[in-house]
């Protein structure tokens, strides 16, 4: 049976005069302001808003189209994806962290002390942080901790050693700029609905079995940061070794290296649940929380050639951005654990066709496109134990 179609306001207006001009054995007048006509618009507009509406409650049923939107129904107030989410099994949304870091303050005079709670400000982003406790002044230099205020939680407020932070109201006995010592924990953006909604669904796809690859992966998930994780079985009896991949805003790492804190989190978060409950892993496994890595690999050309129009450093920026794009989409393929299409075979044909795609667009020529690893030349390359791809140079022959 085809899809019904959601007819026009005016057809359905159309008719109902004709369904009153059918009863009545009468033609309508064709005035605008008829009465019959303006019943028909009246109820044809509510009909319209009823269509719309069981469409709208239509889309809820799958996980793909649900809102995040807080939506009213018979006086409760629900978020059909979240309620998804949590139908599954699948905790809510990570929210924002705010970032702490500990500062230099210049003392002026040793005496008193700098209370919790002092304001102070990034000039350059207007960012406010608010020192965690008191610090005697006991020193020429002491060392605060500060932590960013709620409206400034995830990577807008983040800052590295070396950044510069003022007081808002300076204090007795400090000098008014401070600079920041260490980043004690990094503030992390939200986590997005679209990148919700993609866990919703590796819930369902992997569904948690006491244990599985798949339990495993989605523990370290939970982390605030971490992005991706790879379980697998170690070589060593009764162990697991996670591989853990972390946002560049999170870590600092473009390579998705995360911190020492985020591994400790998610050791953390695989042994106890939210609860403090030792509901997660087996008693029996024993597990290892490691970093990713980065192969890097080498893309030699020969023959490139823009057209008369197109700058050629231009072309080339356009290839090796769209090539290193490609390579850290590649990741290890689990069995039983990700889904196809497979994204861990590398290959040089692959490899050209990216490129004959930015070359082609741009009206530009490419004549051979070889896929290397230092001096050796690689056909095809399959990634695997936690290991990731990126791009390393481009040479034009």
């Amino acid at each position: 049976m085809a899809a019904p179609v959601i007819p026009e306001t005016q057809a359905i207006s159309d008719a109902i005069v004709a369904q009153i001009e059918t009863s009545i054995s009468q033609t309508v007048p064709i005035l605008p302001k008829a009465f019959s006509r303006v019943v028909a618009k009246a109820l044809a507009g509510a009909t319209i808003i009823l269509y719309k509406y069981a469409g709208f409650i239509f889309l809820q049923l799958f996980v793909r189209y649900a809102t995040m939107e807080p939506t009213t129904v018979n006086g409760k107030v629900i978020r059909p994806l979240l309620e998804w989410g949590r139908l599954i099994g699948c905790p809510d949304p990570t929210p924002a962290t705010r970032g702490e870091f500990t500062v230099s303050v210049p003392v002026n005079s040793q005496t008193g002390s700098l209370a919790a709670g002092t304001q102070l400000v990034r000039t350059e982003t207007g960012a406010i942080y608010t020192t965690v406790a008191a610090v005697a002044l006991s020193a020429s230099t002491i060392t605060a901790t500060i932590r960013a205020t709620p409206e400034w939680a995830g990577a807008v407020g983040n800052l590295i050693p070396g950044d510069k932070v003022k007081f808002a109201n300076t204090p007795p006995n400090v000098a008014s700029e401070v600079t920041v010592a260490t980043q004690v924990t990094a503030g992390v953006d939200a986590e997005t609905t679209e990148a919700y909604r993609a866990r919703v669904f590796r819930k369902y796809q992997a569904r948690p079995q006491g244990g599985a690859y798949a339990d495993y992966r989605e523990w370290a998930e939970t982390v605030a940061g971490i992005i991706n994780a790879y379980p697998y079985t170690s070589d060593n009896p009764g162990e697991v070794d996670i591989y853990c991949e972390a946002s560049e805003a999170s870590s600092g790492s473009v390579d998705g290296i995360p911190t020492g804190g985020q591994l400790t989190a998610v050791f953390d978060a695989i042994n106890l649940d939210v609860g403090g409950k030792a509901t997660r892993r087996p008693a029996n496994a024993a597990i290892n929380v490691l970093t990713i890595t980065r192969t890097a690999f080498d893309v030699e050309f020969t023959g490139l050639e823009a057209t008369a129009d197109q700058d050629l450093d231009g072309l080339k920026s356009a290839i090796e951005s769209g090539l290193d794009e490609y390579l850290r989409y590649r990741e290890p393929y689990i069995e039983g654990l990700h889904v196809l299409p497979r994204r861990d075979r590398i290959t040089e044909p692959a490899i050209g066709g990216v490129v004959d795609s930015i070359v082609n667009a741009r009206g530009g020529i490419v004549t051979t496109v070889r896929l290397k690893q230092g001096a050796d030349y690689v056909p095809a390359y399959t990634l695997e134990f936690g290991e990731k791809a990126k791009l390393g140079s481009a040479s034009y022959l």
